[in-house]
C-alpha cells in the first residue's frame, strides 16, 4: 500500500484502482492530491474512492471530485464514490450537481 501526503489530507493507493482519502480536502490541500491522483489513477480501469476518513472538507473538496469525474469521463473510467462526507454531499445538492457525481440520495427518514 502506498500513501501520498499532502499537508493535512492523505490519498492511501489501496490496489485494484482503489483509493482513501483521510485528512481535511480544502483549498491548502486539494490541489496537491489532484495533483499526484492524475498519475495514480490513470492506469486503472475502474475508481473506487472512499471518502470516509475527511474529517472536514470545503468547496475546494467538491471541486476535486467534480474534476476526477470529468478525468475519469475523459480516460473512459467508471468511478464511484462511497462514504462521501455529509459537507460534500450538502454542498453537491446546493450546486446541483450531485447527479454528476452520482452520489446516492439521502435516505428517506420514516414519518
Amino acid at each position: 500500500m502506498s500513501t501520498i501526503v499532502a499537508s493535512k489530507a492523505k490519498l492511501d493507493a489501496l490496489g485494484s484502482g482503489r483509493f482513501r482519502v483521510s485528512g481535511v480536502l480544502d483549498a491548502s490541500t486539494a490541489g496537491e492530491v489532484l495533483r499526484q491522483s492524475e498519475q495514480r489513477f490513470a492506469d486503472a480501469e475502474r475508481l473506487e474512492v472512499d471518502l470516509g476518513g475527511v474529517a472536514e472538507s470545503d468547496s475546494a473538496g467538491l471541486a476535486l471530485l467534480i474534476e476526477w469525474v470529468r478525468g475519469a469521463r475523459q480516460r473512459k473510467q467508471e468511478i464511484r464514490f462511497a462514504n462521501v462526507p455529509a459537507q460534500i454531499n450538502a454542498l453537491a445538492k446546493i450546486s446541483e450537481v450531485e447527479d454528476l457525481l452520482l452520489l446516492p440520495a439521502p435516505a428517506a427518514h420514516p414519518r
